[in-house]
């Protein structure tokens, strides 16, 4: 329809004229939208109809491909395999990773079935929790691990805030050493770490989770009603008011420790770690019964609480009758405990960190030691220690081959009561207040010269050299003349001591003043170097350059042989805090070294090179 033209400027016959238009006009606009909306009625019925047909269509596919996948799955050949092959699978699983049975269980019914059914891969506990947390996944786990199996048991309860423990396992992962340090399980532990979260069920924290590690997620404390008849997955912590959550954490310790004491003799090896002093810590005192089957008892804690002497097992009177025949590993760390209790008897392994306020005699110490003739490992951490009261007397242990000590100065007169003829290795944080090489060469003399290995002198963790004292000689006045004595030194990891000296010792014989003559290699088995908060002057980078080049020369040639020895080459070189290198050195030891490790200690950040620069 065309429209009419419109003159200027309009007159009385034009106007009429636009008006009648205008009436056509919309008469035709008002048809037109009535056979619009019928023909969209008519599509709209018909998208209906065939989105019904569809998804008529869909259900019925839907239907045959469970179909298919029910079909599928029984003929897959694992449903030929006799329960008694799959039984070995699981067994196999269980063995390589101990959290498996909560995922076996989690595939089908039957699988399930089968699970529940096998008691031994529900009996090694591995448990990454917090207080906030329900304590019923350590009821299940022990329910599903039967009446007699044996239990193996490992919780970790996190106390410290998210930020407090993120700050942990940065300082924890910072400067890794290859050396065994005082309290070798507890200072390398991350929580929520790739090891722990891949071998550990890991407890829901009351908000979403802090990592994308896959995770074993234990039940939800919520709901025991899902179709296995096993709780529900998903937290439920974070639905609960506040005065739930803290009710928890307050009965949190009571509850787990009331189901774990009630399987005491089923212990096998018991291992429990947190970070801080927690609110129902106090359910601790109800370790107290027997257990005839215990090998391996632990409670550490990492922070330093003070306690009073809890009447639990590691406090039961000398007098008192303990079942403990098993008993070959004990570690207690800033824990409680008497010198005289029957727990700390007839060990192989030993491992004490005394409280602060803990201040053992020497001669309290040395009896400790003296009821366990069979000890192959001693690991002993005290700040406080007194003089002894009865004489000390020499203590021949003719199966220790580790031997760590730290802590008071006075430890150093317990060591000179030691005999120890097959010792392999030996750690040192002692806060020495003279020269501590004396002390070694006379251990060394008394014990017939045993083939040490591993030497590690205030090279801790918690050895921060600003807190020793060793006297205007340093730590070790002649590195010469102590190396000499350990031939088939394979580990050397040192901390507080000058740079200058140790290296001239470990470089070529002919650099070394000391020696004048009957020229030989120290250490030349030695394959790692550490050293933490070695001072240096002006020639301590020039030293180390000139060592490693003696002892790595270049394209993995062979060092110098004097009087028939070559020495091995260095594989690591650890460099904690000591100097600056400046990029071109870093480059050049990266060169010769397949291992190197470097914190600068003016930015305190860590340089990795392994296999390039990081």
């Amino acid at each position: 329809m065309s429209l009419p033209a419109f003159v200027e400027p309009p007159t009385k016959e034009t106007r009429d004229n636009a008006r009648r238009c205008l009436e056509a006009t919309r008469d035709s606009v008002n048809q037109l939208t009535t056979k619009i909306n019928a023909a969209e009625a008519t599509l709209a019925q018909i998208v209906r109809e065939s989105q019904y047909a569809i998804s008529q269509l869909q259900t019925e596919r839907t239907a045959l491909e469970n179909q298919v996948s029910k079909t599928m799955a029984y003929l897959s050949p694992i449903r030929l395999l006799p329960l008694e092959l799959l039984r070995e699978i699981f067994l196999w699983m269980f063995e390589d990773h101990p959290c498996s049975a909560w995922i076996l269980a989690a595939v089908c019914t039957s699988w399930r079935r089968l699970a529940l059914r096998i008691p031994v891969i529900w009996s090694k506990i591995r448990l990454l929790t917090t207080q906030h947390a329900s304590a019923d996944t350590i009821r299940l786990w022990l329910e599903r691990s039967g009446d007699t199996t044996p239990l193996d048991i490992e919780i970790f309860l996190r106390v410290a805030s998210s930020k407090a423990s993120e700050a942990l396992s940065h300082r924890a992962r910072r400067t890794p050493s290859l050396l065994t340090p005082i309290t070798p399980p507890w200072n390398n532990l991350a929580f929520g770490s790739h090891h722990i979260s891949a071998h550990y069920v890991v407890a829901p924290p009351p908000g979403p989770p802090a990592s994308s590690v896959p995770i074993v997620m234990p039940p939800s404390p919520s709901s025991h009603n899902d179709s296995w008849g096993a709780p529900a997955g998903g937290s439920s912590t974070q639905e609960r008011p506040a005065n739930a959550v803290s009710r928890v954490s307050m009965h949190w310790g009571h509850i787990a420790f009331f189901y774990l004491v009630e399987q005491m003799h089923r212990w096998e090896r018991f291992v429990f770690r947190f970070d801080k002093q927690f609110t129902s810590m106090g359910a601790l005192k109800s370790i107290n019964g027997e257990a005839p089957l215990l090998k391996e008892f632990e409670v550490s804690s990492i922070e330093a609480a003070f306690f009073a002497e809890w009447p639990w097992l590691p406090n039961a009177n000398s007098s008192s009758s303990v079942v403990l025949p098993k008993l070959r590993t004990l570690t207690l760390q800033h824990t409680p405990f008497k010198w005289s209790s029957p727990m700390l008897r007839g060990l192989h392994t030993l491992n004490l960190r005394g409280l602060p306020t803990s201040h053992l005699p020497l001669d309290r110490l040395l009896h400790i030691l003296s009821n366990n003739p069979e000890l192959q490992s001693v690991s002993l951490h005290f700040q406080g220690v007194l003089p002894a009261i009865l004489p000390l007397t020499n203590l021949t242990l003719p199966h220790v081959t580790s031997l760590a000590l730290g802590g008071h100065y006075l430890l150093t007169q317990l060591l000179e009561s030691l005999v120890l003829p097959v010792l392999d290795s030996l750690t040192l944080d002692i806060e020495a207040r003279d020269a501590i090489e004396d002390i070694i060469s006379s251990l060394l003399t008394r014990s017939n010269r045993p083939p040490i290995q591993h030497l590690s002198i205030a090279y801790g963790v918690a050895a921060n050299a600003a807190t020793f004292y060793y006297g205007p000689g340093g730590l070790v006045i002649s590195w010469t003349a102590l190396l000499a004595e350990l031939p088939h030194l394979k580990t050397l990891t040192i901390g507080g001591t000058s740079l200058e000296p140790l290296l001239t010792a470990l470089g070529s014989p002919e650099d070394d003043p000391n020696q004048h003559q009957n020229l030989a290699w120290a250490c030349p088995t030695l394959e790692v170097l550490g050293l933490r908060s070695c001072h240096a002057h002006t020639e301590g980078v020039t030293k180390l350059v000139q060592m490693i080049e003696a002892r790595n020369p270049h394209n993995n040639g062979t060092a110098q042989s004097v009087n028939g020895v070559t020495p091995l080459r260095l594989a690591r070189l650890e460099l904690y805090e000591c100097t600056n290198l400046g990029e071109d050195v870093m480059k050049w030891l990266h060169s010769r070294i397949g291992d190197v490790v470097c914190v600068d200690p003016a930015a305190d950040s860590r340089t990795s090179l392994t296999h390039g620069y990081l």
